[in-house]
């Protein structure tokens, strides 16, 4: 994109519903408590939320004290990830260190529950926030950090389309260990391609009637020219 034709500041994210095939993105809302809850709790919580800054809730007190905050936050700005088939909210997501001067704005406090991750929800789901992003508001860079041991996180990025851009040492100290943050970014020139992948394989024909995919996401991004 040339920068000499771009506005700034761009508009700052709003809570808007944002539709897609198989996820609906919702501002986070009292509505989700008990099928979030639901979500990330459980046999699994301490895994989801390894990497997390948050804890997982110890009890539902916990869980709604959390949820009251996030709800009036604007940065974290907190989205609910309902599946549509279910019409359950499945996980969550949000916009956060909001620079709407620059035109940057990263995608974190990602928790996918275990009925949606791994699966067409949760890529619908990035689909539907990185469009918004990117088209609507015409933002210039998105990213993406993690803990340098979350395996799943980046190799997410990747798949996703980010593209890796080192590791900051020692960036904080959380949960008592240090946490190296390994730096993944996205810029607006990425995204013609990378959406494009993203649009071919949520399409209704890149899976079979068992819901398995025909072509994988990196291969549909590698023949339309990937970018890593």
């Amino acid at each position: 994109m040339n920068d000499a034709a771009l506005a700034l500041p761009r508009p700052r994210p709003e809570r808007y519903v944002l539709e897609g095939r198989y996820a609906r993105i919702e501002p986070l809302a009292l509505a989700h408590a008990d099928t979030l809850f639901a979500a990330s709790s459980g046999a699994s919580a301490q895994e989801l939320f390894r990497f997390l800054l948050a804890y997982a809730p110890a009890d539902r007190a916990t869980f709604d004290a959390w949820l009251a905050g996030s709800i009036e936050a604007s940065d974290p700005l907190v989205f609910a990830v309902i599946d549509r088939a279910s019409g359950r909210c499945e996980g969550r997501l949000s916009l956060m260190r909001i620079t709407p001067e620059h035109g940057v704005v990263e995608l974190g406090g990602i928790l996918w529950g275990p009925a949606i991750a791994r699966t067409r929800v949760a890529t619908d789901a990035f689909f539907l926030i990185a469009r918004y992003v990117f088209e609507t508001l015409r933002y210039r860079r998105f990213e993406w950090k993690c803990n340098v041991r979350n395996e799943a996180s980046r190799s997410a990025a990747l798949r996703f389309g980010f593209q890796f851009e080192g590791v900051f040492r020692q960036h904080m100290m959380l949960k008592g260990e240090n946490r190296d943050t390994a730096w993944y970014g996205m810029i607006d020139g990425d995204w013609r391609l990378v959406g494009a992948a993203l649009r071919a394989w949520l399409a209704a024909d890149n899976f079979d009637a068992a819901g398995k995919q025909r072509a994988r996401l990196q291969d549909l991004r590698a023949a339309r020219g990937d970018l890593s």
